[in-house]
């Protein structure tokens, strides 16, 4: 069964040449969403090697939904899909430390718990840890389970995460993941992976309070959904 990598991007024109480079021989199918950007993101990543997937409605969960219908269009067998961002801030050389467990039959789902280079707490923002810490909390009240982060660096199990029916389609899509994980008895495991300094140094969605705030609402959103949602 293969292994894909999914990267939503927007404007990533710089950065995808040397992300895509380093994309380890494991992965046998590489798919970029271009999520509206006004470079040649699309160009430089079909130039790269990928499958490139355009999702004109920004959204970091459209996104990812429009690059897992087109791997279920191909008629290879999916076996494990990695998720990683496109600014540069995950190490791809790191994804078989994401697919040691599923292969080992140890995990279904594995997080990426973001770190910096010298153990600290990488490039999230003081505002954005804070809510990360915000929202684990009640995710651990709610749903009884405790994780690290919602970082977007992932892998799991191509037939687990169809089962899961994600719908978010923008700022709560890692969130909802690992709610439904939890609730569907997954087998989910953490593992710590390098978090780097992006590009232009600055996320297009901490990287300003106003955002942070709007995001935040999100995540109270989606928590309240999920806590809420039948089953």
């Amino acid at each position: 069964m293969k292994v894909a990598l999914l990267i939503p991007a927007l404007d990533e024109e710089a950065v995808l040449p040397g992300l895509l480079a380093a994309v380890p021989e494991t992965v046998e199918r590489v798919v970029v969403v271009d999520n509206g950007s006004t470079d040649r993101t699309a160009e430089v990543a079909r130039a790269g090697g990928a499958l490139v997937v355009r999702e004109p409605q920004r959204g970091y969960g459209a996104a990812c939904l429009a690059g897992i219908r087109a791997l279920e269009r191909l008629d290879d067998p999916l076996g494990t899909l990695v998720f990683m961002d496109g600014d540069g801030s995950d190490d791809p050389r790191e994804i078989d430390r994401l697919l040691a467990p599923i292969e080992s039959g140890a995990a279904d789902l594995v997080l990426g718990v973001r770190r910096g280079a010298d153990g600290g707490v990488g490039t999230i923002l003081p505002h954005a840890r804070i809510g990360n810490r915000l929202v684990l909390a009640l995710v651990r009240v709610l749903f009884g389970r405790s994780f690290a982060d919602l970082g977007p660096f992932r892998a799991v199990r191509f037939e687990r995460l169809l089962a899961l029916d994600m719908d978010d389609r923008n700022w709560g899509w890692t969130l909802q993941m690992q709610i439904r994980a939890v609730q569907a008895g997954l087998a989910v495991r953490e593992v710590e992976v390098t978090h780097r300094k992006r590009r232009d140094g600055v996320s297009k969605i901490t990287g300003s309070l106003t955002m942070s705030i709007r995001v935040g609402a999100k995540m109270m959103y989606t928590l309240a959904r999920e806590r809420l949602r039948p089953r």
